[in-house]
């Protein structure tokens, strides 16, 4: 088992999950191990993910300064490391944003001056990071732009590819593929893995452009809605309870929460005013 389980990679097109189909190996153990985090590391990674929602235009520098204000003792370099470690990046414009896998192909912006009008015209992804009581994980949505909804999400203990293109898998089995799909630049989207789902459904692919985090707005503000709305409330233990917990939030969010920006419509109602997803769902 050991030496199947070493021959287990994500550095190739093929799945991981269909790899360890292939290898008779449980796919819950290929999963590479977070390290365990101290308590006052997860105390402080805290306290950055709330300065980080409230000011995400801050880089390491000002995020630092914020933190020393509040009299936590930490420098700059520790900072970086663990908006490294959480996925956070500041979203003003500069050189590089999200960073894709050497080799990986980049596609241009698709959704550049184009009215999105009716639902599945297009889709968007992103990971956040999600900090728990003792720990903390991942988190990607997959949204349809034009009603906001939340089609598919999965969480996971890393920054791997795999919960990116399971969640997408999901999404088109239960509804009918959009014609562009939106993500940054990252390696788990850049992934051939992940972009070969899209290919193979005939979904034209589109990237934001360095420093646009505008390009991906919507997802950005549901990270803000889903943390101050449920997790930071609940401080979830396990990752089986934050499982039901956002099970029952995303249930929430899509039939029952109105958005502003839709009239206070709920995104179900929204998404299932037309016609083809009523048939379709």
């Amino acid at each position: 088992m050991t030496e199947r389980k070493a021959m287990i990679t994500t550095r190739q097109p093929l799945p991981v999950t269909r790899q360890c189909q292939l290898l008779a190996v449980p796919r819950s153990s290929a999963y590479a191990r977070s390290q365990p985090v101290s308590a006052p590391a997860l105390t402080f990674m805290r306290v950055l993910d709330e300065v980080y929602l409230k000011w995400p235009f801050y880089g390491s520098r000002r995020l630092g300064a914020v933190l020393q204000q509040r009299g936590h003792g930490v420098n700059r370099k520790r900072v970086q490391r663990l908006m490294r470690q959480m996925g956070l990046r500041a979203i003003y414009p500069k050189p590089r944003t999200s960073h894709p896998e050497h080799g990986h192909k980049i596609y241009p912006y698709r959704l550049r001056g184009l009215t999105i009008t009716r639902p599945n015209q297009a889709w968007a992804s992103d990971i956040c990071y999600i900090p728990m009581a003792k720990g903390f994980m991942y988190l990607t949505v997959i949204m349809d732009w034009y009603s906001r909804r939340v089609l598919a999400w999965r969480v996971s203990n890393t920054l791997e590819t795999e919960a990116c293109v399971e969640a997408l898998e999901e999404a088109l089995r239960r509804y009918r593929a959009p014609e562009i799909f939106n993500t940054d630049q990252g390696a788990q989207y850049t992934s051939e893995a992940f972009t070969a789902v899209l290919k193979s459904h005939g979904v034209t692919i589109s990237m934001d452009g360095k420093g646009r985090w505008v390009d991906n707005v919507f997802v950005e503000r549901l990270w803000r809605s889903i943390k101050y709305e449920d997790v930071y409330l609940r401080a979830y233990e396990t990752s089986a309870a934050l499982r039901v917990g956002l099970t029952q939030y995303f249930q929430f969010y899509n039939t029952e929460r109105g958005h502003q920006a839709l009239n206070r419509q709920t995104p179900d109602a929204v998404y299932f005013a037309d016609p083809r997803e009523k048939q379709a769902a």
